[in-house]
C-alpha cells in the first residue's frame, strides 16, 4: 500500500520516499508518493525519481496497482530499475499536473452547468470533455462558455471531504456519472465540493479555488450516438 500524498495535498510537487518493490516490467512502487495514477479520466503524472547518488529515473506515466492504494511508477524505456530499499526524491512535472488540475476542476463546473447525466469524460493537457445523456441538442456553446467563465471568476472554494459508503448509497443523486461508479468497499468515498456549484465523489486532483482555472471556452459540441452529446472545453 502506498501513502497517497496527492489525495490530501494536490499542490505537493515532490516528496522523499523509499522504493518498496520493482515488478518484472520495471514498474516501481514507493512507500509514499505525490504521483497521481491514471484514473477517472485524468492521466497519470510524469516526472522523475532521483536516487541518492544523483541518478534520475524518468517516469513516463503512473498507473494503479492491484490494491486499492497501490501506485506503479512506470519508468521510461531503456533505464535500469533501482533496487528495492533505495531512497528517492519523487518529483512530478508540476506545470503539466497543474494544467490537469485546472481542467479537471472546470469539468466539475461543466457538469453543473449542463444538467444532464454524465456518460463519460476525459482530461488532457489544456483541454477536456464530458459526454452527456442528452436526447436533443438543448445547449449552446456561447452560453455554456459565458456561464463557465462567470463561475470561474466568482472564485468558488474547492473543498475535499469524505462520505461513508452507507451515506453515499442513500444519496445516489450525488453520483453524476452513469458509466463509472465511485470506488466503494473501503468504508468511505472522497467528495469534491465546489462551493455553491457542485458536489460529487471524485478521486482526482483539483485546484483550491475556481479563480485558478483561468479563462476557458467550449471548443465544440458533438453528437455521439442517439442520446449522447460531447461537450469539449479548452483554455483560451
Amino acid at each position: 500500500m502506498t501513502e497517497l500524498l496527492f489525495r490530501d495535498d494536490p499542490y505537493a510537487k515532490s516528496c522523499e520516499a523509499t522504493i518498496t518493490a520493482v515488478n518484472d516490467r520495471g514498474g516501481i512502487e514507493l512507500d509514499r508518493t505525490v504521483f497521481y495514477p491514471t484514473g477517472g479520466g485524468q492521466p497519470g503524472d510524469t516526472g522523475t525519481l532521483r536516487l541518492a547518488d544523483g541518478r534520475e529515473i524518468s517516469i513516463a506515466t503512473t498507473i494503479k496497482g492491484e490494491g486499492a492504494d497501490d501506485v506503479i511508477h512506470v519508468a521510461a524505456e531503456g533505464q535500469d530499475p533501482p533496487a528495492p530499499g533505495s531512497a528517492v526524491t519523487a518529483s512530478i512535472d508540476w506545470e503539466t499536473r497543474h494544467r490537469l488540475m485546472r481542467i479537471h476542476t472546470c469539468l466539475h463546473l461543466l457538469s453543473s452547468v449542463v444538467e444532464y447525466p454524465v456518460t463519460g469524460g476525459q482530461i488532457s493537457d489544456g483541454r477536456g470533455r464530458l459526454d452527456f445523456d442528452m436526447p436533443e441538442m438543448t445547449v449552446e456553446k456561447d452560453a455554456i462558455t459565458a456561464r463557465l467563465n462567470e463561475l470561474i471568476q466568482e472564485g468558488h472554494a474547492v473543498n475535499v471531504g469524505w462520505i461513508s459508503d452507507e451515506d453515499l448509497a442513500a444519496q445516489p443523486e450525488l453520483v453524476k456519472t452513469m458509466s463509472v461508479q465511485p470506488p466503494m468497499g473501503q468504508g468511505r468515498v472522497r467528495l469534491i465540493d465546489v462551493d455553491g456549484c457542485d458536489l460529487q465523489p471524485c478521486g482526482g486532483t483539483h485546484v483550491a479555488n475556481t479563480s485558478e482555472i483561468g479563462a476557458v471556452r467550449v471548443r465544440k459540441i458533438e453528437k455521439k450516438g442517439r442520446q449522447n452529446r460531447r461537450v469539449s472545453i479548452e483554455f483560451v
